[in-house]
């Protein structure tokens, strides 16, 4: 009982506009069968990607497609714009921020351009994912419409 006063938990809001979906929904087996870890995914209706928590910018890919961020609490959130987009080679895809920066819920962290990736990419589904989720209860919020930096995701609860 006194062990769950001292966990700690960090909610997880949508990086993007759009509509909330399940992981085991997305049409990549990588993301569907949580092998990079355990999280919800989001199919965007514009381009633009924010923090979805406070953190640090630990990596952002050389294409831009992908970045991590680290929480208070250690969580380590990779946030993948699309299916197979690495492919594209960072066409259109344009980071607002740098390794090793601070951010906060609603900071812009790339930008990109929909129609490309619509054109371009094998899907626009964007996983959001704890790599670290071994370490955290996971609490998903239930799947539907999310607005960027405002819709909760999902909680996190140290193990």
């Amino acid at each position: 009982m006194f062990k769950k006063w001292f966990k700690k938990e960090e909610t997880i809001v949508s990086p993007l506009n759009g509509a909330a979906v399940a992981i085991e929904s997305v049409p990549d087996p990588t993301f569907a069968e949580k092998m990079v870890g355990d999280g919800l995914a989001v199919e965007p209706t514009d381009g633009q990607v924010v923090a979805p928590v406070a953190g640090k910018v630990v990596q952002i890919f050389p294409t831009n497609h992908a970045f991590g961020i680290e929480t208070a609490i250690g969580a380590e959130i990779l946030i993948h714009i699309g299916l197979e987009t690495v492919g594209m080679k960072g066409e259109r895809f344009t980071a607002r921020v740098k390794e090793g920066d601070t951010v906060k819920p609603g900071d812009v962290i790339i930008e990109f351009d929909l129609s490309l990736v619509k054109e371009k990419a094998a899907h626009t589904v964007t996983p959001i994912v704890v790599t670290n989720a071994d370490q955290f209860a996971i609490e998903k919020q239930p799947i539907g419409d999310v607005v960027a930096g405002k819709t909760p995701l999902f909680t996190l609860i140290s193990r």
